[in-house]
């Protein structure tokens, strides 16, 4: 797809670093699938992906986790290409 941003370049599959902030947690998910931009490298996180790191954020809210670093661990209907739901 063309990125939104800079109007320039294409979209190829990559990883994302996300960071979230919910109430006094802050939560960074690292290796998240993405589509990223050749020329400006913004990256865009899909649907599916974006549940998953939300849910994320909000079990570590619920735990009192202040800052914490995790890795995404894809599930397997996301490595085949499946969203859930549709």
């Amino acid at each position: 797809m063309k990125c939104v941003i800079c109007k320039h370049g294409e979209t190829a599959p990559g990883k994302a670093t996300v960071t979230l902030e919910r109430g006094g947690t802050t939560l960074v998910v690292k290796g998240v699938p993405a589509q990223v931009c050749s020329t400006c490298g913004e990256q865009y996180v899909d649907e599916g992906a974006a549940g998953r790191v939300l849910n994320m954020v909000r079990e570590a809210a619920a735990s009192g986790v202040q800052v914490e670093v995790r890795e995404y661990v894809a599930i397997e209907a996301e490595e085949a290409g499946v969203t859930s739901g549709k």
